[in-house]
């Protein structure tokens, strides 16, 4: 058994092409050819799918650019749009209380009018008033007494003990200070009450 020099490169020895095999019949350098001209085609097939996707990227990325630009063109429009909402609700609630300023200032305008006429005059703008609220959605709380007190609508100013001989639960509205207002169901300003003390 002869040593072998680690320098030395181990021989390879290479596979005749079989019967059947196209590059059978080829020389070594046919063969050679042969193989760089798979080569380039495979190389070709890639360039040619790499520049599809390349494409498809471009066309992706044009979508996305487009997509946010309508995005945002439409979250601008829904801002302008409620800008609008808000200003003209806020003109609509103010031309429905010029009315009632100009009843205020027709009474006021009577230099000669009767107790009994303002007074009539006053309750006709007053119900012309709550009218117009009723109208832009804005309504009383006006709780009866014994009604439970509701701390999403009331506000309690003061506690009394409930009447002697009176069957009325703790916590139970006796008076209204000062009527409360809401609009579109939220609260506006709760109402001020006395509520009763615990026995």
């Amino acid at each position: 058994m002869s040593e072998q020099n680690p320098n030395e490169m181990p021989e390879t020895t290479s596979t005749p092409p079989t019967e059947g095999d196209p590059l059978a019949d080829m020389s070594p350098e046919e063969r050679e050819a042969a193989q760089a001209a798979d080569d380039a085609d495979a190389l070709a097939a890639a360039q040619a799918q790499l520049a599809t996707l390349q494409a498809k990227n471009a066309d992706l990325a044009e979508q996305v650019l487009r997509a946010h630009a309508e995005a945002q063109n439409t979250r601008r429009r829904a801002d302008e749009e409620m800008a609008k909402a808000r200003k003209f609700a806020v003109e609509s609630f103010a031309e429905s209380l010029l009315a009632v300023a100009d009843s205020l200032e027709a009474g006021l305008a009577h230099k000669d009018a009767t107790p009994e006429q303002i007074k009539e005059g006053a309750e006709a703008t007053l119900r012309q008033l709550k009218s117009t609220l009723e109208r832009n959605k804005v309504v009383q709380i006006d709780p009866a007494a014994g009604t439970k007190f509701d701390p999403h609508q009331h506000q309690a100013i003061s506690m009394v003990p409930p009447p002697p001989g009176s069957t009325q639960e703790a916590n139970t509205v006796v008076s209204v200070l000062q009527k409360g207002y809401l609009i579109a169901d939220r609260v506006l300003r709760p109402a001020l009450v006395t509520v009763t003390a615990p026995k």
